[in-house]
């Protein structure tokens, strides 16, 4: 007997229904979906639980049971006679160990099943038709049965074949291909850029800038985008004539189809598991979104036996990533002041996991930016973590406004200091020119002892901000001021911390004219021009002396950089504190000619990848050490890649550029011959 439903169920039923019916709409058929993914699937999920649990709440009009959306009107349809399927979703391991388990209890069989796993762009899913070889049709998934047609905007695509064949010059008389149309992520920002210009709507992501893109009536409008298509299979396998997934794609292949690199055959699902974790090392190197990871049965036999469910393929699993996109409230806007002055809004936000962290905090870059994005205070907006690190705000959701939104002031004066604020011609940063700026000096005094500057082991950033609002330093020279009985007084440090402390300080007195120079956080000046810098003049002295003239001549250091060192050096408060580091008896090492022939000498060294043996820190100390330097991006100047495990884009356009790539143990044994 089935078991009745109660009243508070159902009524949550159909709230879940309307709310999902509406934000399906929005994303599949506007393009402007107004919550994060990851917030549908919730509330996805939360349905299917409840129909899993009471049956009869399955009907025709529940979201279980609609593949898609609806078509657009402006548009003809396309009927197929083979519809383009859903795919059931996983979010953990053990979602996929239990797929694995139930494929297995279906077939009756414990043997270990071959999966074909290929990444899961994020992009517009559409089916083109081929007839004795060319393109005569080309269609949205729509609500699967039903597609738009948009052939005219898809014959614009460069990476969609019109006509196809073999290398054989053999091709099917009728072939349906699925895949993916989407936008790289440089063509996406590119998009955008333009469509601000414009003072047009921004695209929340690449898919549904692809999916507007396409679905253009002006097909000369999508010509201008940078589509790209993707293969991933057709609506028959059967007719093919082949075994599997993996021959199916090499097939497309050689029909003229781009297929994505990024697929594997994997013998069990252990090795699912292992791709998985090597894809998403991998992801934020990639110049498109993906999503998460596709795990098909690669057998067609055993997909036949498998067959489909209500909506999705019984043999076939979208393994979905953490989500890197999610919507919170804009709670406030704080102005941070960095070292060399530039303030920077943060937005300040209701905390929401993106991307598997707690993000309460995200850039706002600058002031353009927000009035490009149109913020304010009060809005329900879109985060997510770029390159899946930094948190940043993409856009607000302008539907959920309801009045109370404030709009966000950018400051006229220095939030520390009360200095007027100042913005250069040309740059997109207000700055405090206050070189006094309580702000200033704390990230200056963090920056000089941190692993970027001196390294003081014991003084990271959160020692610093203690020492700074006990009033024991207060700039630079402060540091090596210190006494071990200042230390101990502090909350948390003990006779031994404050010695290791004070050690630390100690042994830092003598630093390399390239690492002190790099610790004096000089505006436009880095690690790498810290380098020519120590080449170029061997002694600080000598530095402290140069015109500007002279550091232009440099290849490497261009204007800007050329005109912040001299200034430096030119400041009265910066040759007081240069010397007040002197009396201290901070002896910075000059360079004799000698020292610059070394083995390594005019070699210029990238790492990409995880080191197993060491830590790139220590990799990169080995190079400088013999002469080399260190730069952080692929380019003409550099001479030698180290490739470590799940090595990115890099190597891709290190071997275009003919570069040397040595693997971890290629480098190991060039260091010990030097």
């Amino acid at each position: 007997m089935t078991e009745p439903v109660p009243s508070h169920v159902r009524k949550r039923h159909a709230d879940l229904s309307k709310e999902l019916h509406f934000h399906s709409y929005r994303y599949h058929v506007l393009d402007a979906p107004v919550i994060a993914d990851i917030e549908y699937d919730r509330l996805f999920q939360e349905l299917l639980a409840l129909e899993e649990k009471y049956p009869s709440l399955v009907g025709p009009e529940s979201p279980s049971q609609r593949i898609g959306g609806a078509v657009l009107p402006q548009f003809e349809t396309v009927e197929r006679d083979i519809p383009m399927l859903s795919l059931e979703n996983g979010f953990s391991e053990n979602d996929i160990l239990d797929f694995d388990q139930r494929l297995k209890r279906f077939l009756k069989s414990e043997e270990n099943i071959e999966y074909f796993v290929e990444v899961k762009l994020d992009g517009l899913a559409v089916e083109l038709l081929y007839k004795d070889g060319l393109f005569v049709q080309g269609a949205t998934r729509g609500d699967g049965k039903t597609g738009e047609d948009v052939t005219a905007n898809l014959r614009t695509i460069p990476s969609i074949p019109l006509v196809i064949s073999s290398e054989e010059g053999e091709h099917p008389p009728f072939l349906a291909v699925r895949g993916e149309v989407f936008l790289s992520k440089e063509g996406f920002n590119t998009l955008n850029r333009q469509r601000s210009e414009n003072e047009e709507s921004l695209f929340a992501n690449p898919r549904n800038a692809a999916a507007g893109s396409l679905r253009q009536l002006d097909s000369r409008v999508t010509a201008k985008r940078p589509l790209q298509f993707y293969a991933y299979g057709v609506s028959n396998p059967a007719q093919t004539g082949l075994a599997s997934q993996q021959q199916l794609l090499a097939t497309l292949g050689r029909f003229g189809f781009k297929i994505n690199p990024h697929a594997r055959l994997c013998d069990n699902i252990r090795e699912v598991l292992d791709f998985y974790e090597e894809i998403l090392g991998i992801r934020a190197n990639l110049d498109y979104e993906i999503d998460g990871l596709v795990v098909k049965v690669n057998s067609f036999v055993l997909q036949s036996r498998l067959g489909n469910k209500a909506r999705s393929p019984r043999w076939a699993l979208a393994w979905k990533f953490p989500a890197s996109q999610a919507s919170t409230l804009l709670l406030d806007v704080h102005f941070n002041v960095g070292r060399t002055g530039a303030v920077t809004p943060v937005a300040v936000l209701q905390p929401v996991q993106v991307g598997g962290v707690m993000v309460s905090s995200a850039t706002l870059h600058n002031e353009d930016e927000i009035h490009r994005k149109q913020l304010r205070i009060g809005d329900i907006v879109l985060v997510q973590r770029a390159g899946d690190v930094i948190p940043e705000v993409i856009m607000p959701v302008k539907e959920k406004r309801n009045g109370t939104e404030k709009p966000i002031f950018f400051p006229k004066r220095c939030p520390e200091c009360n200095t007027p604020l100042v913005r250069k011609e040309g740059e997109s940063a207000h700055r405090c020119p206050n070189p006094s700026c309580p702000a200033q000096r704390l990230r200056a005094l963090i920056h000089f002892a941190g692993k970027a500057g001196l390294d003081i082991e014991g003084l990271g950033r959160k020692a610093i901000e203690k020492l700074v609002q006990e009033k024991l330093i207060a700039d630079i020279p402060d540091i090596f001021r210190l006494k071990k009985e200042d230390l101990r007084q502090l909350d948390g440090w003990g006779e031994k911390s404050a010695q290791n402390v004070i050690n630390a300080i100690q042994s830092s007195r003598f630093p390399s004219l390239a690492k002190f120079i790099a610790a004096l956080g000089i505006r436009y000046v880095g690690e790498v021009i810290a380098q020519l810098l120590e080449r170029h003049f061997s002694s600080l002295k000598n530095l402290m002396v140069a015109d500007e003239e002279r550091f232009r001549q440099i290849e490497g250091i261009g204007q800007q950089s050329a005109e912040s060192l001299f200034t430096f050096f030119t400041s009265p408060e910066n040759r007081s504190m240069l010397q007040q580091l002197a009396e201290l008896g901070i002896e910075v090492q000059s360079s004799s000619p000698h020292s610059f022939s070394k083995p390594l000498d005019g070699a210029v060294f990238v790492f990409t990848g995880t080191l197993s043996g060491f830590s790139r820190d220590e990799a990169k100390s080995q190079v400088k050490r013999l002469g080399a330097q260190v730069a952080s991006s692929i380019s003409k100047k550099v001479t030698h890649v180290v490739a470590g495990q799940k090595a990115g884009s890099k190597i891709r356009k290190a071997e275009e550029l003919g570069l040397v790539i040595l693997d971890e143990e290629a480098f190991l044994q060039l260091v010990r011959q030097t």
